[in-house]
């Protein structure tokens, strides 16, 4: 079993794709916090969750998927549990977003942070339940538990940046921040996977990575540059509304 079988570059595509999601929706839940009117606030955070839950969390966790080999045999996935980690994904980091927004009370940053940390695991256990392979896997638990925890304090660290601090470049550390959370509970979590191979067992039905993750990679540019432009456009128009 190999989890770089396309070489290291592809740890830092996948990490790279991690902060962009993430700092794209760190940055519309900040917007969320200017917005006046409840719509505005839920739209943001719709758009929040888009851009971390399934750019930052679900595009990376199958781009790094990119690099999961077993030598010699198929690796597969069920599309329809595919699609349900990202619907997974994406509806608890909003489930998480939603306690946090646009309050600093420690109880509502510490929920966030833990459902926020809990939506990156969940993601990333209903796609290993997708993960089809010509045999079967086993966990390292405490490897699970080890991953459970650096998700949920690298979450909570990240949306304490966005939350408290209202300066971009903090922005750009707390996309950072939830990056390095992300793939850093991804590759832990992969660490505590043990292939068991078995050559007599059927070939697993399915399909390959490659097939659904082109187009899935279009639509989460997309969704990101939607985010960027409405993010950038909230910001102009907040800077021209303040006296100088």
């Amino acid at each position: 079993m190999n989890h770089l079988g396309m070489g290291g570059w592809l740890l830092l595509l996948a990490f790279l794709t991690s902060v962009a999601g993430s700092t794209v929706g760190l940055a519309c839940t900040l917007q969320a916090r200017y917005a006046t009117h409840r719509r505005a606030q839920i739209s943001w955070l719709v758009l929040a969750a888009v851009s971390i839950g399934g750019v930052g969390i679900w595009l990376m966790h199958f781009v790094a998927m990119l690099g999961f080999e077993t030598p010699g045999f198929p690796v597969r996935y069920d599309i329809p549990r595919t699609l349900l980690s990202a619907v997974l994904s994406v509806s608890a980091v909003f489930l998480g977003l939603l306690v946090v927004r646009g309050r600093n009370a420690v109880w509502r940053l510490a929920l966030g942070g833990i459902i926020t940390g809990l939506a990156v695991n969940l993601m990333h256990w209903t796609g290993m339940w997708a993960l089809r392979i010509k045999g079967h896997l086993t966990y390292d638990m405490q490897l699970v538990g080890l991953s459970v925890l650096i998700a949920v304090v690298a979450a909570t660290a990240a949306l304490w940046f966005t939350t408290a601090i209202d300066k971009s470049a903090y922005r750009m550390v707390a996309g950072v921040v939830m990056g390095i959370a992300v793939t850093g509970m991804h590759y832990t979590g992969m660490a505590a996977i043990h292939a068991h191979l078995d050559p007599a067992a059927p070939d697993p039905a399915g399909v390959e990575v490659f097939t659904f993750l082109f187009p899935v990679f279009v639509l989460g540019a997309t969704a990101l540059a939607i985010a960027i432009y409405a993010a950038l456009m909230a910001e102009s128009h907040l800077e021209k509304s303040v006296p100088t």
